[in-house]
């Protein structure tokens, strides 16, 4: 008996050769759906949509007093000029997709207007956020820099809020630290005027012990004791002049052990008092002067080309969609043609 030839129905040869069969209807069907590709992704049905981008590096910076001041403390300075890390971008991220920036970007730019989205919509503002954050995004890159980047249908625009974002950006950050820095300084200016008045306080009392006789206890009391007993040879224990240095010795022994006291912990307090001095420079320099929060690598600018839709793109995919499509739908059909 001679062996079946057994025929691949899946075979390359006979795909090839079915697709030409019936190449006219793959054809028809497969330019008409190019076709309406064309006219459907044209700007009348589709808007067209611009994109412009913001880099920016975060700062290691957080302190202008730290950075460019003297410290007192062994405390490493800041380098102004130090681009940021990890922790530093995702701080940015976070600012970036706050409230405050997106509100300030939806009030300047009248995106309830410009996104088409009607007042009577029941969901108007679920619907603006939506398209807010459909168009504008932001993510981190892998060189620890934070890209800005925004969709619209106008160029112009794009590149407006895109640097008006990176501008809100660095004001939002500045703003927050130097809320911080004046409640820090508002501490430090309290500490500091109390630190002045129990200063002044102790000077007054110092004063009123020296009226009294009391100048500089140690010395004052080696040369009084050395007096007296000097006296009491010449002049004896009775006389004038030794009643006179005893006197001053009775002073000095009834206010001596006070303005030690208050003259050690006087010069304690000074110079913890200078200290805060210090702080409080410092925290008013925090307060008053800011330093860039971001390095800015380059702003955005309108496009002259622009990134949605691909009409190539879309107009090939329908090409070769509708091709398979109407191929697969013969097969079938044929199929079951010939079963029957």
């Amino acid at each position: 008996m001679e062996p079946k030839s057994t025929s691949n129905p899946f075979d390359s040869s006979n795909i090839i050769m079915f697709a030409w069969k019936w190449r006219k209807p793959l054809l028809i069907v497969s330019f008409t759906a190019a076709f309406v590709a064309i006219i459907f992704s044209a700007p009348y049905f589709i808007k067209p949509r611009f994109k412009s981008t913001v880099v920016v590096f975060p700062s290691t910076t957080y302190s202008v007093s730290k950075a460019l001041l003297p410290q007192t403390s062994a405390t490493k300075a800041q380098d102004v000029l130090e681009f940021g890390e990890e922790q530093q971008a995702d701080q940015l991220l976070q600012i970036l997709k706050s409230d405050e920036i997106r509100q300030r970007i939806i009030d300047k730019y009248d995106l309830m207007n410009h996104y088409d989205i009607k007042e009577s919509h029941p969901y108007r503002v679920t619907q603006l956020h939506k398209k807010y954050e459909k168009n504008i995004s932001f993510r981190r890159t892998e060189f620890m820099s934070v890209e800005i980047k925004v969709l619209d249908t106008s160029p112009d625009t794009a590149a407006a809020i895109a640097n008006e974002i990176a501008r809100l950006l660095d004001e939002v950050k500045g703003r927050i630290q130097r809320e911080r820095a004046l409640k820090s300084l508002n501490i430090v200016e309290n500490e500091y005027n109390q630190m002045r008045q129990e200063l002044t306080e102790m000077e007054n009392k110092l004063t009123e012990l020296r009226y009294k006789g009391v100048h500089d206890y140690e010395r004052q009391a080696g040369a009084l004791t050395e007096q007296l007993g000097r006296s009491i040879i010449q002049t004896g224990a009775k006389s004038e002049k030794t009643r006179e240095i005893q006197n001053k010795l009775d002073t000095l022994a009834r206010y001596g052990g006070l303005y030690v006291s208050m003259r050690d912990e006087a010069s304690l307090l000074q110079e913890e008092f200078v200290k805060v001095k210090t702080k409080l420079a410092q925290a008013r320099v925090d307060v008053n002067e800011q330093l860039p929060t971001v390095f800015t690598v380059n702003n955005a600018f309108a496009a002259e080309r622009k990134t949605y839709p691909k009409r190539s793109l879309i107009v090939a995919v329908s090409f070769f969609s509708a091709l398979v499509f109407t191929l697969i739908v013969i097969i079938v059909v044929e199929t079951i043609r010939n079963r029957m």
